[in-house]
């Protein structure tokens, strides 16, 4: 996982490069400045001429400014590659999810969607940041230090290569070991935790009307306390870490210590050099420091990266052909012939040899129970889901071997459950064409039969609809659907149970007005309501995924069969609503 997550980084390669080379610099000038500061200070306590002290201190100067200035260097530059990495990654992310829509989403839970698209690639900077940079960093300068440790004295050399290595290898090799189960428990439960933030506030309302939400938070909790268990584990063995390589910087400063007095009575070691030799150390150990944390920060990036590839390596549901065909010129005919389709691969097959004609300008419908696989339909015809056999065509040219994106332009939907952002109604229908000036778009609400109650409104385009159009009906909701998909233009429009959810009469005052607003317009309406298609050209009966029947709808109604049984049963139901809306008599 690691080894595929620093592919991303080749972009940057050379940023980062230059971010090790100011690291480098940087730290090196910490161990000069402690290196130059300990022999300036023993040499002027022999009282020595000043000229003979001005190259040290113009070092001790030079290493001081430079430390900082190198440092701010390493971080602009450090961040920066990291920076472009990660928008990479997320956008690789963000693409897949949007190939995977929306066949491919249900096997992800949203809140934890999120979490990997979010948290785990932000984790990512971590391996960039804190582990790659630094361990680069303190494999040269350590490298420096022990080599300036051992021209000094082999013995303190030999010192301060026994302890950076304990500081450096063994303690992050611990923490790595001891935090590898921690850090991946933290992972998974910042995950549960979103997710389980997310279903609350989405059905807050339900939770509340049935009492849950006591229950419901309770677990929330639970999951907190957990997470905040787990992370205190993680915590504890980082200071698990920073103690043994407190310890370690401490042993290497006695040790040199230990092996330094001796040389220097032996006059191996000139006297002034003894504080070299002893707080080199000091700044050699800087280096190393971050280490043990580091380590951790590699298995958290370890088990946030494999999240990500989950989510990178989930097959498509539909893949768009190597060379795809160029589209057909319009107008446009589609044509389904014996198509079949399922869900999953071996579940069963929600369409079975359906076949239909929508020559330019005609309009159908697709009506049958629940379940019948009308949704399924417009799926297929998408490119949402790919059929297990049949043929699709647009002017006779394979839909399949067309991109996706093409067929989505020329085959417009506008769903039962249309998506309404948080702004205004004109940017909800401009998304359709972002280009549309506000009189395209009040041409578009006009034939919506919207404008007059959004001219009534004080802000009119710019009132806000609230999140997921909370702060419209549904009705008005769908309305905004359609208008969005009249003002893209789509030459085939699906309309996918428009006026689900409603009451009957607005269902059908809204059905009756989408299909005003498409006359002359190729297109197939799926709906459960009959109401008012007379004045399509032809019915589709579906069960069960077979075609059971079609025709005109005066032609259905008039001989036994599903849709008259279904005809019969919505008049039976809106007289008995009719009756009961009926005020009784005193």
């Amino acid at each position: 996982m690691i080894i595929r997550l620093l592919g991303f980084a080749r972009p940057a390669r050379w940023r980062l490069g230059i971010a090790v080379l100011f690291g480098v610099l940087a730290l090196g000038s910490g161990v000069g400045l402690m290196a130059t500061s300990a022999w300036l200070i023993s040499r002027a306590a022999q009282h020595p001429p000043v000229l003979m002290l001005m190259v040290a201190i113009v070092a001790v100067r030079a290493f001081g400014l430079g430390r900082g200035v190198f440092r701010y260097v390493e971080r602009l530059v450090g961040h920066d590659a990291t920076f472009r990495i990660l928008a990479d990654l997320r956008a690789r992310v963000y693409e897949r999810l949007e190939r995977l829509a929306p066949g491919g989403l249900p096997a992800f839970r949203r809140g934890d969607l999120l979490n990997r698209l979010v948290a785990d690639v932000d984790a990512g900077q971590d391996l960039f940041l804190r582990v790659l940079l630094p361990c680069t960093v303190a494999a040269v300068v350590g490298g420096v230090s022990v080599g300036l440790a051992w021209a000094l004295l082999p013995s303190a050399g030999a010192v301060l290569l026994c302890a950076l290595l304990l500081a450096g290898v063994v303690a992050p090799w611990l923490s790595a070991a001891m935090a590898r189960r921690a850090e991946h428990r933290t992972t998974d439960l910042r995950a549960d935790l979103t997710t389980h933030v997310v279903d609350t506030l989405q059905g807050a309302p339900e939770l509340i009307a049935y009492g849950a939400a006591p229950a419901h938070l309770a677990t929330a909790s639970q999951l907190d306390r957990d997470f905040t268990r787990a992370s205190a584990r993680s915590a504890a063995t980082a200071g698990l870490g920073a103690a043994i390589s407190a310890l370690a910087g401490g042993l290497a400063v006695w040790g040199s210590l230990a092996v330094g007095v001796p040389a220097v009575r032996s006059g191996t070691l000139d006297g002034v050099l003894l504080a070299v030799v002893v707080l080199l150390p000091l700044a050699a150990f800087e280096v190393v420091a971050g280490l043990p944390l580091a380590a951790q920060y590699l298995e958290r990036v370890r088990r946030s990266a494999s999240r990500i590839f989950v989510v990178l390596d989930t097959p498509e549901p539909v893949h768009d052909p190597a060379t795809p065909t160029p589209l057909p010129a319009a107008p446009y005919t589609l044509r389904v012939e014996n198509l079949h389709a399922q869900w999953t691969p071996n579940g069963p097959h929600v369409l079975d040899g359906i076949s239909l004609d929508l020559t330019p300008g005609r309009r159908c419908a697709i009506v049958g129970p629940s379940g019948s696989g009308k949704t399924t339909l417009t799926a297929v015809l998408l490119r949402f889901l790919e059929p297990t056999t049949g043929r699709m065509t647009l002017n006779d040219v394979d839909l399949r071997s067309l991109r996706g994106d093409d067929v989505r332009r020329i085959i417009g939907l506008c769903a039962q459950d249309a998506h309404l952002f948080d702004s205004t109604i004109g940017e909800n229908v401009r998304l359709a064409r972002p280009t549309a000036t506000d009189t395209e778009i009040r041409g578009a609400l006009r034939r919506a039969r919207l404008l007059d109650w959004i001219d009534a409104l004080p802000q009119g385009l710019d009132t806000r609809v609230g999140e997921h159009g909370a702060q419209v009906s549904g009705g008005q909701r769908q309305r905004i659907a359609l208008a969005r998909a009249l003002l893209a233009d789509f030459p085939i429009l699906l309309l996918d149970e428009p006026a689900e959810h409603l009451d009957i009469a607005t269902a059908d005052a809204l059905t009756a007005d989408l299909l005003t607003a498409t006359e002359g317009r190729t297109t197939l309406l799926v709906t459960h309501r009959l109401t008012g298609l007379d004045a399509v050209d032809e019915v589709i009966v579906l069960d069960g995924g077979r075609v059971a029947d079609r025709g005109t709808h005066a032609d259905l109604v008039a001989r036994p069969g599903l849709y008259r049984s279904l005809w019969q049963r919505e008049h039976a139901n809106a007289a008995a609503a009719a009756a009961a809306a009926e005020p009784t008599p005193i």
